[in-house]
């Protein structure tokens, strides 16, 4: 399919005939692009969710008990917190779109290629590296701690690749249809969150690393995507507007590492940072665990509770591009985070303390989609109206920096508290005991209270907005 869709818009010949006369004002060129990079992110965003419908199966098969889940899940972006996100979007602005995103997608497929090499039955019979990872940390089985070296690395990748993603959308939509390309860059990366959910349990049957072996084919075709972008539209574009291989034309003062100052002086920088940790802390880990907490809430399948969480992603993908539109043509963005802020705190609070029920759990999942959509089609295009174009991969790095902390810590304090207010639950299920249950009010209220401060910095960056005159809450199309 995406095979077909490449060939027909590279060989169509009205579509040529518009790329060839002005690439960078054809509306054909820019949304196959956007297609193509696109692409490398639905397959990044199946890796990233592909074993959450599995926790209860990996604490059997495996013996990785909440703790052990909890710290896997947030190893993704254990490195990018100690630095090396803000090195990936140091890269960006210096070496260029066309080298940092094809080194990202090489490195997904790395990390992605040792998860999978973790979680194979010769591994943990004993194969090469399974006894020195054995000999340390006897809490966390061997097969987790390798598993989480590989999601740190193919975490490197695919935030390097987000914030390159992101900057590609810029140089394509500035001044056009902002929002809406990156709502649509989303919709379609989480069109690969819902594959994972609606399918990964299926896939497994039974055993792991079967989806894992899924995830890693689609990360490679993901690769090859790119890489068609870089050969058939960023060389043109950046020869047809006289651009070096950095994507400049002389005229700005190039990037230098003394701009990150300017960057962490902004109030409304940080606003957007800090919101922007708040939401998405709330979010993706809450993901790692919906499917298990439905189960010990509802006595559900996995496959069932994978259904239900899939519904969040498919939501977005419907809203996030309207409500991007909407925000290109008639702005509020500032005013929306702060809409969905709110709407996460109902949804999350509803988990904690209504009784439970499948329908009201439908609801709040369709509720959480909605503020899933809201907050990161207005957060991710006002990035480039508070910060100079010249450093914005930079900046997208710190915002993305700044998030890794919350989404590498957030999922192992889940697991920590779940465990520490369910007593031998683990060790009934380690013995083979499916009927033992989690209860998951605290993680809620947890994650409820997170929504609680984003509303408070959605609030501080509108009034940071009406001072400074960003135009936040103007039309992105001029």
């Amino acid at each position: 399919m995406v095979a077909a869709f490449v060939f027909y818009h590279l060989n169509h010949p009205d579509i040529m005939e518009q790329i060839k006369t002005a690439l960078n004002e054809s509306k054909a060129a820019r949304w196959t692009a956007l297609f193509l990079i696109a692409f490398s992110m639905l397959a990044a965003y199946f890796f990233v969710d592909m074993l959450a419908p599995l926790q209860q199966l990996l604490e059997v098969y495996y013996k990785w008990n909440p703790e052990v889940y909890g710290t896997f899940s947030g190893s993704e972006y254990y490195l990018n917190m100690f630095g090396f996100l803000l090195v990936s979007g140091i890269i960006l602005d210096k070496m260029g779109i066309r080298f940092t995103g094809v080194f990202s997608t090489l490195l997904m497929l790395l990390g992605g290629a040792v998860k999978l090499y973790a979680l194979t039955d010769y591994f943990n019979a004993g194969g090469f590296g399974f006894d020195f990872l054995n000999s340390f940390m006897p809490w966390m089985p061997a097969s987790a701690k390798l598993a989480s070296v590989g999601y740190a690395i193919f975490g490197i990748g695919v935030e390097m690749c987000g914030i390159t993603v992101s900057k590609t959308i810029v140089k394509w939509f500035k001044g056009k249809e902002l929002a809406l390309a990156m709502g649509m860059e989303m919709a379609t990366a989480r069109m690969g969150a819902s594959g994972a959910f609606f399918f990964s349990a299926l896939i497994a049957d039974g055993v792991p690393s079967r989806s894992v072996v899924v995830g890693c084919a689609l990360l490679f075709i993901g690769m090859l995507t790119f890489l068609t972008y870089v050969v058939t539209f960023d060389k043109k574009f950046d020869k047809e507007m006289g651009l070096d291989k950095k994507g400049n034309d002389g005229s700005e003062e190039e990037f230098k590492l003394s701009d990150l100052g300017k960057i962490v002086t902004n109030k409304a920088f940080w606003y957007i940072s800090l919101l922007c940790v708040l939401f998405y802390s709330a979010v993706f880990p809450f993901l790692k665990y919906a499917v298990n907490m439905m189960q010990n809430k509802l006595d559900i399948s996995a496959e069932t509770g994978g259904l239900i969480s899939g519904l969040l992603p498919v939501g977005t993908i419907l809203l996030t591009p309207i409500i991007g539109n909407y925000i290109d043509k008639k702005g509020k963005a500032a005013s929306t985070m702060m809409l969905g802020a709110t709407l996460l705190f109902v949804s999350h609070l509803i988990f904690a303390i209504a009784p439970p029920s499948m329908p009201l759990y439908i609801f709040a999942i369709l509720v959480l989609g909605v503020a899933f959509s809201l907050v990161p089609a207005s957060l991710w295009p006002s990035v480039p109206k508070v910060v100079e174009e010249r450093y914005l991969g930079s900046a997208y790095a710190v915002v993305f920096l700044i998030q890794n902390w919350g989404l590498g810590l957030i999922p192992a304090m889940i697991g920590i508290i779940l465990t520490a207010v369910n007593p031998g639950v683990a060790d009934a299920l380690a013995a083979g005991d499916t009927t033992a249950r989690y209860d998951y009010t605290i993680p809620m209220l947890v994650f409820a209270s997170l929504g609680v401060f984003a509303l408070f910095f959605g609030y501080l960056l509108r009034g940071e907005d009406k001072k400074k005159g960003y135009g936040l809450e103007a039309p992105n199309i001029k």
